[in-house]
């Protein structure tokens, strides 16, 4: 009989339902902020943009952002939260036509909501462009090798910690000395952390931080900025 040894066993922890209850509150009101906020916005200011981008870097998106401090504000998160904001069709949209920004809110993209002029708009985002050092798991850009030889912009004291980094470097006369020829990355593959930590100490910075316009909407017009997007696909989508 093992039905009456079941009786005292300890409850698991996905029976507490008030601590999931919790989180689950928690996480309902924080969209309906961020829902709440975009629709607030969309009635405050006269266009809406969604842009895309790459290699992001929050310090960088904070600068760009001052920028449309005084009339404009950012979104970024959920895109499926920002599209409930927006609408996702037009039986449900918030203002007309604008279900078609929702449509392209997909991928590494965010809204920004704004009273300046668009070709203002434009020209910050096309002129946007900073460089960084790029992070372990992204994807080489280009290859980076060293060849044999003194590495003169290292002191002796580096050649412990290149020799951790898997380098082929030893000590000649007080000079850090590749033995042979070393590929630090290769184009098209993704960097260890040892390679980013190298590119790091040689100041190589091949991550770019960019933003592209994707899309922007007005009261009496809708415009689509990238190439390859069709209109009649997301009007009828």
């Amino acid at each position: 009989r093992h039905t009456s040894q079941n009786l005292d066993m300890p409850k698991s922890k996905r029976d507490r339902q008030v601590t999931l209850s919790k989180t689950k509150k928690k996480g309902r009101e924080h969209k309906e902020t961020i829902v709440n906020g975009i629709r607030e916005a969309v009635e405050k200011y006269t266009s809406v943009y969604v842009f895309s981008f790459e290699n992001m870097r929050n310090i960088k998106l904070k600068e760009f952002r001052q920028q449309f401090r005084q009339n404009g504000k950012f979104f970024l998160g959920s895109n499926k939260v920002m599209q409930v904001a927006l609408g996702r069709s037009a039986s449900d949209e918030i203002r007309p036509g604008i279900y078609k920004v929702s449509k392209l809110l997909h991928g590494d993209a965010g809204l920004l909501v704004t009273d300046m002029p668009k070709e203002e708009v434009e020209s910050l985002f096309n002129a946007y462009e900073d460089s960084d050092f790029s992070r372990t798991g992204s994807t080489a850009v280009e290859t980076v090798e060293l060849k044999e030889g003194p590495l003169e912009q290292f002191t002796h004291e580096m050649e412990p910690f290149l020799r951790k980094q898997g380098m082929p470097v030893r000590l000649n006369k007080g000079t850090v000395e590749l033995l042979s020829d070393f590929v630090v990355c290769q184009e098209g593959k993704p960097l260890s952390p040892e390679s980013s930590r190298i590119l790091r100490l040689l100041g190589i910075k091949l991550a770019t931080f960019k933003l592209n316009l994707v899309c922007r909407w007005g009261p009496n017009d809708f415009e689509l900025y990238r190439e390859g997007l069709d209109l009649s696909d997301v009007e009828t989508s």
